[in-house]
C-alpha cells in the first residue's frame, strides 16, 4: 500500500574541508569512501533529486551520524540527533514538485568544539574512539508515499504459550478506521479510538524460535475505512530467554552460552554491511564454528543484521553504544538510544540480552556513588520496559563491576603458556563467586543466583596479509593502530619487520609465521574453553572476537571473513557437549606412564550412557559413561597410558571420543611433547658459580669441575672477573631468569633484563609470540617454533632487550608482540673477546631435575649450544 522509492546510490557530497563537490555512495560513511577524509569528522552535505511518490510524502532515514538537518527544495522538513537510529521527515505537499531535491546537512562531532555545542564525549559513539569516526548517511534512505492514515509502530510481545500482545501506534488520521491484525490464520479487528491501540490474539501450538529451528511468524496489520488505507507486515518469533538458579534457559530448556564478541565492522564499508548475502555468509560461518550467540558490541547495527540473525538462527546480545563522559546530557542520550533500539528492534526473537554499559566506559562506578545509583535505576527502568529479556547493567573488567543486573559476567585476558597459572587461578576464583565482580558497597544488589559468564576472553592471532587485501591492495586500516599497545597494533610494514628481525630464518615466510600464530590462537582458546567447561558454575563465555577489526587481530575470522586455519577443528571444543581433558603437564618421556584427568561437560542437553575412549599410537582404553543431566560436568578417574618408545623427540597426539548409542557424539585431542631418554655419556664438564646451578647440573649427570677446567661456566650473575675470563676465551651460560641470585647483567654485559609483567611482553590481549629457533642444539626440541603448552612451567617471566641491533644473528629464542613489534630476546649469544656468552631467561630451575622433560631438554640444549660457542653450530 505504500509507494516506496529507494534513494540509495549516488549523492552529491561536500565536506566542509573541501570546496569541491564529489559523488558519494549512500549508504556508507564518508570515511569509507574518501582517503583524504578517512579520519575526519566535522560537517558535510549530501544532495540528490527524487520523483514525487503518490500520497503523503515522507523521507525515511535508516541512520545518519550524528546530527542531521533535512531540507526538501530548500525548505527544512525535519532533523534528528543520534547516530544509530531511524527517523522520518514528512514533506509538506505545498513544497513538493514532480522532481524534488533533498539536502541532508550532517555533523559528526569529534573532540573539537562545534557550533552545535555537542561534545563527542557526551554522545553514544562506541568504538569510534578506537577505530576512527563514522560520519554521514550510513544506512538506507527511502522516500515513501502513503495514506495519511497509517501505522507508525508495531510492538509485538509473544509468549511461548502462543499468546501475542500487539501495541500499535497510528497517525491521527487513522481515528475511526478499522484495524485488522492477523497471524497464522488468526484475526482480530478493532476500531481505532486513539493513537495507541492494544490487540491480543492466541496462536495454537506455536512453533518456537531457536538457533536450531528459527521459526518465524509474519503478523499483518491492515487499516481499513471502506477500502484499504495501509498494510504492513512484521516478523517475530515465539521465544523465551530466562535465568534461574545460576543457569540460563531458552524456551524453558537449559542453555549454555557459546558466544563471540562481534564489533559489526566490515572490510570496505566500516559499519555498513555490503549485502544481505555477506551477513548470511558470516552467520553460517559462526554456526560452523559452534557459536550460538554473537555479542554485538557497543553498536546499533544495520537492521539487516538482526533480520539475518532471526532467519538463520543466531542469538544476539546487544549493547548501547558507550559515551566517554557521564553527564546529565550523556545519560539522557544513552536512555534515548535504548528507547530507539527497543522501538526499532524489539520484535526480533534473536535479541535476548541488553547491556547498558561496557567495562565502565563513560561512567565512574568506582568513584561515584551517584553514578552507581543511576546505573541500578537504569537497570530497573529497562527491565520494566522489556521484561522479556535479560539486562546486564555493566559488563565489567578489572576496576569496575556490577551494581544490579541479571548476569554475573566478567572480562579477563591471559595468554598461555605465558600466563597459564594466572588464567587457572582467575577462572577458579570467578567460578566460586568472586567478590570483585560486584560493587563493594551497599549499593550492590547481588541476588547470588545470576549466571556466571566469562563475557570477554581470548588472544590475538594474525590474518594472512594476502587474504585481507582489497582490490589487490593493502587495505587502508593497515596503516592505523599506531597508538595502541605501545605501537604493537600497527599492521603496516609487517613483512619488512619480519625480514629485518631474521624471522624468515625461524619460520620461513610471513605466511608460515601467520599460520603458526593462528594455531597459537587456537591452542589458547582451546585450553581456556576446556578449563571454563570444567567448572559447572560457569554457564557460558564470549570469545574476543568473531572477526578481526582493522588492527585488532583476535578474530575467529579475518576482516574479510576468511576463516583461520583452525576453522574446521574449532567446533571440537566450542560445542554444546565437550570432552574436557585436564592436563597438568603437556610433556612426557618415552616409556613413561602418563596421565590426565577427564570430564564430560554436557551443555544444554541430557546425555544418555555410553563410553569415553582414548587412543595413542596403539595404546588406548575406555571408561563407561553413565550419562549426564544438562549443564553438568561429569568427572572420571584419571586416564593413564604408557607413552610410546621413541628415539627422537617429537609431538604426540592422544585422541578422545565420546560414544553414545554407537555414535561418536564428540571428539577432542591432547597434544603433548614426547621426549626420548636423555643421553648420559660424553657430557661436557661444567663449573657452577652457585649451589642451585651446581645441584641441577649434577642431578642431570654433568661432571662438575673448577672454572679453569670447565668447558662451560654456569652462572646467574656476572662480575669483572667473569669479564676477564670471557675475554681470555671462556664460555659462559647465564640464567637470567629473575631469580634472587641474578646480578651484574646490565653493566658491561648489557643484557637489559626486564620483567615481562606490567609490559607489553606480558602476554594477554595483544599476544606476545614467543619462539625458539629450531636450529643447532635446539633442533631436537619437539613442536615449534612458537612455544606451546608444554612450556608452561619454563616460559620466561623476563625478556632481554640488549640484542635488537643483531636480532637475527644472535637471538636463538625471542618474542615479538602483535604485528611483529617490540622484539626481545629469551636466549641469545654474543662474543666477548676470545670467549662467548650465552644468556637465557627460561625458568629451567622451576621444577626438580627429572620432573619436567621440557626443562631438562632445554637445559641440555642450552649447555650444548653454549659449549659450541656460536649460534647455529652445535
Amino acid at each position: 500500500m505504500r509507494d516506496v522509492i529507494s534513494l540509495d546510490g549516488a549523492w552529491i557530497f561536500r565536506h566542509e574541508s573541501d570546496a569541491a563537490d564529489r559523488v558519494a555512495v549512500v549508504p556508507m560513511p564518508w570515511q569509507a569512501q574518501f582517503a583524504d577524509l578517512r579520519h575526519k569528522a566535522g560537517r558535510a552535505t549530501y544532495r540528490r533529486s527524487f520523483p514525487r511518490p503518490k500520497g503523503e510524502v515522507i523521507l525515511r532515514f535508516g541512520a545518519v551520524n550524528y546530527l542531521a538537518e533535512v531540507l526538501v527544495n530548500g525548505v527544512a522538513v525535519g532533523g534528528h540527533e543520534g547516530g544509530y537510529l531511524p527517523f522520518d521527515c514528512p514533506a509538506p505537499p505545498e513544497i513538493l514538485r514532480d522532481v524534488n531535491e533533498v539536502e541532508v546537512r550532517c555533523l559528526a562531532p569529534d573532540a573539537s568544539p562545534n557550533d552545535a555545542g555537542i561534545a563527542f564525549a557526551e554522545i553514544p559513539h562506541g568504538k569510534q574512539s578506537w577505530y576512527g569516526p563514522i560520519g554521514g548517511i550510513w544506512q538506507s534512505v527511502t522516500v515513501e508515499g502513503r495514506d495519511p492514515a497509517h501505522l507508525i509502530q508495531c510492538r509485538i510481545v509473544a509468549d511461548i504459550s502462543g499468546w501475542v500482545d500487539v501495541t500499535l501506534t497510528v497517525t491521527e488520521a487513522a481515528l475511526g478506521a478499522d484495524l485488522v491484525v492477523s497471524v497464522a490464520g488468526v484475526f482480530a479487528t478493532v476500531r481505532v479510538t486513539g493513537p495507541v491501540m492494544q490487540v491480543s490474539l492466541t496462536v495454537a501450538s506455536p512453533m518456537l524460535w531457536s538457533p536450531d529451528m528459527p521459526s518465524l511468524y509474519q503478523l499483518q496489520v491492515t487499516l481499513l475505512r471502506g477500502h484499504m488505507l495501509d498494510q504492513t507486515s512484521h516478523s517475530f518469533g515465539f521465544r523465551s530467554f530466562t535465568s534461574k538458579g545460576g543457569q540460563l534457559f531458552l524456551n524453558g530448556q537449559p542453555y549454555y552460552m557459546r558466544a563471540a564478541l562481534d564489533q559489526d565492522y566490515y572490510p570496505e564499508g566500516i559499519c555498513t554491511p555490503p549485502s544481505v548475502a555477506f551477513l548470511e555468509d558470516q552467520v553460517r560461518k559462526a554456526k560452523a564454528l559452534g557459536l550460538n550467540m554473537l555479542r554485538c558490541h557497543i553498536k546499533v547495527p544495520d537492521p539487516r543484521y538482526y533480520e539475518v540473525a532471526d532467519r538463520l538462527g543466531m542469538l544476539i546480545w546487544t549493547e548501547v553504544p558507550n559515551v566517554g563522559r557521564f553527564t546529565d546530557a550523556s545519560a539522557a542520550r544513552m536512555k534515548d538510544t535504548m528507547l530507539g533500539i527497543l522501538a526499532r528492534d524489539g520484535n526480533h526473537p534473536s535479541i535476548i540480552i541488553w547491556s547498558l554499559i561496557n567495562e565502565g566506559w563513560g561512567i565512574d562506578l568506582a568513584g561515584d556513588a551517584g553514578q552507581r545509583r543511576w546505573l541500578a535505576e537504569a537497570y530497573d527502568w529497562l527491565k520494566a520496559l522489556d521484561p522479556s529479556r535479560l539486562v546486564c547493567d555493566n559488563s565489567p573488567s578489572i576496576g569496575n563491576f556490577h551494581v544490579k543486573g541479571d548476569l554475573d559476567d566478567y572480562h579477563y585476558y591471559r595468554s598461555v603458556p605465558e600466563r597459564r597459572e594466572e588464567w587457572d587461578t582467575l577462572t577458579a576464583v570467578f567460578a566460586h563467586g568472586a567478590d570483585w565482580t560486584w560493587s563493594p558497597d551497599d549499593l550492590a544488589l547481588r541476588r547470588g543466583d545470576e549466571p556466571k559468564i566469562v563475557s570477554e576472553f581470548g588472544v590475538w592471532g594474525l590474518p594472512q596479509p594476502a587474504q585481507v587485501r582489497v582490490n589487490g591492495a593493502e587495505p587502508w586500516w593497515m596503516d592505523t593502530g599506531q597508538t595502541w599497545g605501545e605501537g604493537a597494533a600497527h599492521p603496516h610494514g609487517l613483512a619488512g619487520r619480519f625480514v629485518a628481525l631474521g624471522l624468515d630464518d625461524v619460520f620461513g615466510s610471513v605466511a608460515d609465521f601467520v599460520t603458526a600464530a593462528q594455531w597459537y590462537q587456537f591452542a589458547n582458546l582451546k585450553y581456556q574453553i576446556e578449563l571454563m567447561r570444567s567448572w559447572p558454575q560457569i554457564q557460558g563465555y564470549v570469545i574476543t572476537e568473531f572477526t578481526d577489526v582493522h588492527w585488532e587481530s583476535n578474530g575467529l575470522l579475518d576482516m574479510n571473513r576468511n576463516p583461520r586455519v583452525f576453522h574446521q577443528r574449532f567446533a571440537e571444543v566450542n560445542a554444546d557437549v565437550v570432552i574436557v581433558p585436564k592436563v597438568v603437564r603437556y610433556s612426557g618421556v618415552s616409556g613413561q606412564v602418563w596421565g590426565f584427568d577427564l570430564a564430560i561437560a554436557s551443555g544444554g542437553r541430557a546425555l544418555n550412557s555410553g563410553v569415553v575412549r582414548w587412543t595413542c599410537e596403539g595404546d588406548g582404553g575406555e571408561k563407561a559413561f553413565a550419562g549426564a543431566a544438562p549443564l553438568s560436568v561429569t568427572p572420571f578417574d584419571p586416564v593413564t597410558l604408557t607413552l610410546p618408545q621413541t628415539d627422537a623427540n617429537r609431538m604426540l597426539t592422544v585422541a578422545l571420543e565420546l560414544v553414545i548409542g554407537g555414535v561418536v557424539v564428540q571428539r577432542n585431542q591432547v597434544d603433548l611433547a614426547l621426549f626420548a631418554p636423555r643421553p648420559l655419556h660424553d657430557l661436557p664438564k661444567l663449573a657452577a658459580q652457585d649451589e642451585v646451578l651446581g645441584a641441577r647440573a649434577a642431578a642431570l649427570g654433568y661432571p662438575l669441575v673448577g672454572v679453569e677446567q670447565a668447558d662451560l661456566v654456569l652462572t646467574h650473575a656476572l662480575d669483572d672477573h667473569d669479564h676477564s675470563r670471557l675475554k681470555a676465551g671462556a664460555r659462559y651460560l647465564v640464567f637470567a631468569d629473575g631469580s634472587p641470585e641474578c646480578g651484574g647483567l646490565d653493566t658491561w654485559a648489557r643484557l637489559g633484563v626486564t620483567e615481562r609483567h606490567g609490559t607489553m611482553w606480558r602476554g594477554d590481549w595483544i599476544a606476545g609470540f614467543s619462539w625458539i629457533r629450531r636450529q643447532g642444539a635446539f633442533a631436537g626440541l619437539p613442536g615449534g617454533p612458537l612455544l606451546d603448552l608444554s612450556y608452561s612451567n619454563v616460559v620466561p617471566h623476563h625478556v632481554m632487550t640488549g640484542w635488537q641491533a643483531q636480532f637475527g644473528a644472535q637471538v636463538l629464542a625471542g618474542v615479538v608482540v602483535g604485528w611483529v613489534h617490540k622484539p626481545a630476546a629469551l636466549i641469545a649469544m654474543r662474543a666477548v673477546g676470545q670467549g662467548s656468552l650465552m644468556a637465557a631467561t627460561f625458568r629451567v630451575m622451576a621444577d626438580a631435575p627429572g620432573l619436567d622433560p621440557v626443562a631438562d631438554a632445554l637445559f641440555d640444549a642450552l649447555v650444548a649450544q653454549a659449549c659450541a660457542g656460536q649460534a647455529g653450530d652445535a
